[in-house]
């Protein structure tokens, strides 16, 4: 599980970054409680919830505590990448996010249906998450990612969570759960490095 210190020294970083980036999406407006970007975010790790077994999460954390060190060993969270993002301009940690979204999108359109997820929460959690991509991609226009290694590098990391995790379990309710749970992860890492950046204006 990624470190509450890790989330929170990336945070406090985000603020000490200006903007001068033009983007209603991410902005809290006067009277608003969170941005749209916050409000969606919000809601996709609700949809997230709601999608996951509470007695499925007791036998997987029980009967598979080997397996799931060995996930974790060979895909490892890509905390580097986050932390190298963190340190950007304010366009590539929209960049870098709008892949991120992209590719969590296409990983959901495996196949899930081992997952006994209501297909109804899975499909609005894919709708918002394509919302997000295309109004954060709206923000910077053809701009992408700084490097081409940096996309390689998270391109290749999301293509070891579908060998590695599903493929290899067979697209199994415990692999979806281990793909849900990152999943959260990941949209909370988002979330920091993209809120501030509407709190900058």
């Amino acid at each position: 599980m990624i470190s509450r210190i890790f989330f929170a020294c990336l945070f406090l970083g985000m603020y000490s970054t200006g903007s001068s980036l033009s983007c209603k999406w991410i902005v809290k407006h006067p009277g608003d409680r969170m941005s749209q970007f916050s409000l969606h975010n919000k809601q996709a790790l609700g949809l997230l919830d709601m999608m996951v077994s509470a007695l499925l999460c007791i036998m997987f954390n029980i009967t598979n505590t080997t397996k799931d060190a060995e996930i974790e060993h060979n895909v490892a969270f890509p905390n580097r990448l986050y932390r190298k993002t963190s340190k950007a301009t304010a366009e590539d940690k929209l960049a870098f996010t709008v892949q991120i979204l992209e590719e969590l999108f296409a990983l959901f359109e495996e196949d899930h249906s081992s997952a006994s997820w209501e297909e109804n929460t899975v499909e609005n959690f894919l709708s918002i998450v394509n919302k997000q991509a295309e109004e954060l991609r709206s923000c910077i226009g053809s701009h992408s990612y700084t490097t081409q290694k940096g996309q390689e590098r998270t391109k290749m990391y999301f293509k070891r969570l579908l060998n590695k995790i599903l493929k290899k379990n067979g697209y199994s309710a415990e692999a979806w759960e281990k793909i849900r749970d990152i999943t959260e992860d990941h949209l909370s890492q988002c979330a920091f490095l993209v809120t501030p950046l509407g709190n900058a204006h």
